[in-house]
């Protein structure tokens, strides 16, 4: 059953905590999952939230404070010393402990990482503090399991249950060389049924997919999604393995991505959180606006510019509504399923078959709404042919949108350019404006203006 939050235990607690039982305190924590602890101490002023982090145990508050918000845990660490932070850091996975310090200010980091306990720990923190965080290296662990291709299958099975020992899940068994670089993988299957004596490079499977520590996360993350992978090893420049990559991870970063693409989707420039500060979300919102204003100030230009057209034939400013939104929507439409393309590699790049499907679907969507506004107009207005041109330019417009929301996102996307711009107030902006211009100079050429 999932946990959920109640007012009764909220109040359990801010009593526990006024009273200082902590042993009940503890008692009413231990059976809770970290996540769901993360989630009540969200709840709590920042000062109970404290207290409670310091009651519990370094194994428990270690993974609880992963789970934190961010500017709760930012708090909390700034309430701890060096020496606790590098004790939660000494229970945590090197990459979730790496994500932690990189939170820190440099001195604190320097004071954190000479305290941590276990030097190799350290070390492996250090290494991972490296690499960008949008990067393979970047989210990998260190911790593995690996064994040397000339060893035999005792020799294994003896040196993989010392290296276990710190691992919390073994998804997969790397084969190295004495270099150090990556051979292979090793089934778990063949190594049960395989003689004790039989040497490994006899049974071990060549073929095995792997990222380079300068991956972007979010290739790793399509690589995974196509083979279906738990986990991926991550080598260096030399072929040598340095890391892996799980599933877990590589879910926190199709989070991160699709948030990103939402709100870039939707105009906002940056990352924000629903508590960040009114700064902050004006900031992020604020350029994308500026820009639409801009570009709808070329719009009504163009307006000025067919006042008398407008003014003679007056449906042909009622009807403009339904282009500008229809046309935004066939764009938005377009350029979304190619931004969807790019991002799980069904689409790699321009496709002639894709261009012409897309048209045809706009040609036909097109031609429905332009006989529906034509049928409209010609019985509420009684004027076929102003109806005629503008369901002529509908046609011509939503064919633009279309082409325009095909073609913008690829660009992009050649260019190293977030493609998911495009999805939003650029496309609806730039439509109208190109929209309107097309619309009066189609409607000018049949009416004979």
């Amino acid at each position: 059953m999932e946990f959920k939050i109640s007012k009764e235990l909220i109040r359990e607690l801010e009593q526990l905590i006024q009273s200082k039982n902590d042993h009940q305190l503890e008692v009413l924590l231990n059976d809770m999952h970290h996540a769901d602890i993360a989630e009540v101490l969200d709840e709590l002023d920042f000062e109970e939230a404290t207290y409670i982090f310091k009651v519990l145990d370094s194994d428990k508050t270690a993974e609880i404070l992963l789970e934190l918000e961010d500017d709760l845990r930012e708090n909390i660490l700034k309430r701890l010393s060096p020496k606790e932070i590098a004790e939660e850091l000494d229970e945590l996975e090197t990459n979730d402990a790496a994500d932690i310090i990189a939170e820190l200010s440099q001195e604190i980091k320097a004071e954190v990482i000479s305290e941590l306990q276990d030097v190799e720990h350290a070390k492996d923190i250090v290494d991972l503090l490296r690499y960008a965080e949008d990067t393979a290296g970047g989210i990998m662990h260190k911790e593995l399991v690996k064994v040397n291709e000339n060893w035999n299958v005792l020799t294994c099975v003896k040196e993989m249950r010392i290296q276990a020992v710190n691992i919390s899940r073994v998804h997969s068994i790397y084969v190295v060389d004495d270099e150090d670089r990556l051979k292979g993988r090793l089934s778990l299957k063949d190594l049960l049924t395989t003689s004790s004596r039989t040497p490994i490079n006899d049974v071990y499977i060549r073929k095995l997919n792997s990222v380079n520590v300068d991956t972007e996360d979010i290739e790793v993350a399509r690589i995974m999604q196509k083979y279906d992978l738990e986990a991926i090893p991550v080598v260096d420049e030399l072929g040598r393995l340095v890391g892996r990559i799980t599933i877990d991870d590589i879910v926190d970063v199709i989070k991160e991505e699709a948030d990103k693409d939402y709100q870039m989707a939707a105009g906002i420039t940056q990352d924000v959180e629903a508590d960040d500060s009114v700064y902050e979300h004006t900031k992020a919102r604020l350029p994308w606006l500026i820009m639409g204003m801009l570009i709808e100030l070329v719009a009504s230009y163009v307006l000025k510019g067919n006042e008398a057209t407008s003014q003679q034939f007056y449906t042909l400013i009622i009807f403009m509504p339904l282009l500008s939104a229809t046309a935004g929507n066939i764009g938005v439409q377009a350029s979304a399923i190619i931004v969807q393309g790019l991002a799980n590699g069904t689409l790699k790049g321009f496709s002639k078959e894709y261009f012409s499907k897309e048209i045809t679907v706009a040609m036909i969507s097109g031609t429905i709404i332009s006989l529906l506004v034509l049928a409209y107009h010609t019985i509420m207005y009684g004027q076929f042919q102003v109806g005629l041109a503008i369901s002529i330019s509908i046609i011509v417009v939503i064919l633009f949108a279309a082409t325009l929301g095909t073609l913008v996102p690829l660009f992009l996307h050649k260019k190293k350019i977030d493609p998911a711009i495009a999805t939003g107030p650029f496309i609806t902006t730039t439509n109208d404006v190109f929209g309107i211009i097309l619309y009066f100079t189609i409607a000018k050429l049949i009416l004979g203006v």
